[in-house]
């Protein structure tokens, strides 16, 4: 029985916060996974999930998970784990995330830490799966058999890439891009923006978010050397990213402009464009791949957060406001569930991927 066929036994790493909170209401509905163990801080290890954790998600929390003891985040207490996810803080995910991949387990990472590691995957699954040709290198250069590391996007990239891969794909090189954040508040985690900060306001700064946007898309977007060692980041492309907390909270909205090396193509072009698009997840039957990766509205005052984070079931990027750019060729505005494809959907469907293909 292949892997893509079998039950796979999952971990869960930072299981209390609140990516590790949506990785447990994802995998718990999941047919390809069974949540085996629990993971976090020396703080909450040894306790029961219920007692160590304070539940944030609207889903009511799986039963499954209630009485399981939460173990410390050490690879000697996860014989039997087939994969494992880390919605880890990037503080404590660097360390701990090599110890899981060194000791030969397939690690699924959200956090920063080994994002743009030139040999780790920074894998957005229905955009560049073609970057899990790293893996073989990676697991050579740490004399490893089974264990690596593949890593999803920042929340805010994960939106953004998906239209421009498809504009990409269709029209050529894309030569400049501007966007524009309106952020929700859960991709600053528990207890995340104190309330006086912001209700009635907006808060024109996440920390460390633009120059995040800027690299990762480069990479995201590029390709792959020759000998199928490293990342090769778009060196043509320039990105501009002003990022900005809003008081929604779920639903990371994107106002973007793009520019066209080539000859631009016309508003229609692009909708068509974008419905078409598809990816390899969807061709190889993952269960998490959404029917439409792109949802195109022509409604004028759509996308919103409210409305339209849950297209897909959180894995599609909702597009509209297509239009002319007066400056740059086309304009256009996304709206991405920041904590389902923004973070724990897209590491799932990461494995899902990953087992279709033989690498777990």
């Amino acid at each position: 029985m292949s892997s893509s066929d079998r039950i796979l036994n999952a971990a869960v790493l930072g299981a209390t916060g609140t990516v590790g909170q949506r990785f447990i209401v994802l995998l718990a509905r999941h047919p390809m996974f069974r949540i085996h163990s629990l993971g976090a801080s020396e703080r909450s290890a040894g306790k029961v999930y219920t007692d160590a954790t304070k539940w944030k998600m609207s889903d009511i929390m799986p039963e499954e998970v209630k009485a399981m003891v939460v173990k410390p985040c050490d690879p000697a207490h996860y014989a039997g784990c087939d994969v494992v996810f880390s919605g880890l803080d990037a503080a404590v995910a660097g360390d701990i995330e090599k110890a899981f991949f060194e000791a030969e387990f397939a690690v699924f990472s959200n956090a920063k830490n080994y994002r743009m590691v030139e040999d780790v995957p920074l894998c957005v699954p229905v955009v560049n799966t073609d970057h899990y040709q790293l893996v073989a290198h990676q697991r050579k250069s740490l004399n490893l058999q089974k264990g690596f590391i593949v890593t999803n996007s920042n929340c805010s990239t994960s939106g953004l890439v998906v239209p421009l891969k498809a504009l990409q794909d269709k029209f050529g090189a894309i030569s400049r891009v501007i966007v524009t954040t309106l952020q929700s508040i859960s991709g600053a985690g528990y207890p995340g923006v104190a309330s006086l900060d912001i209700l009635d306001n907006i808060v024109p700064l996440i920390s460390g978010e633009e120059p995040k946007m800027e690299a990762e898309v480069k990479k995201i977007l590029g390709g792959i050397n020759s000998d199928l060692s490293a990342c090769a980041p778009l060196t043509d492309m320039r990105v501009s990213a002003t990022c900005n907390r809003v008081a929604v909270i779920d639903g990371h909205t994107e106002c973007v402009s793009v520019e066209f090396a080539g000859k631009p193509p016309s508003v229609e072009e692009v909708k068509q464009c974008l419905r078409e698009y598809t990816c390899e997840a969807q061709e190889l039957g993952c269960f998490s791949a959404p029917k439409h990766v792109i949802h195109v509205t022509d409604e004028p005052d759509r996308p919103q957060p409210r409305l339209d984070r849950n297209n897909g079931e959180g894995m599609s990027v909702t597009v509209g406001r297509i239009r002319e750019c007066p400056v740059f060729h086309i304009k256009f505005t996304l709206l991405v569930h920041n904590t389902v494809l923004g973070a724990a959907g897209a590491s799932i469907l990461n494995a899902e991927y990953a087992a279709k293909k033989g690498f777990v």
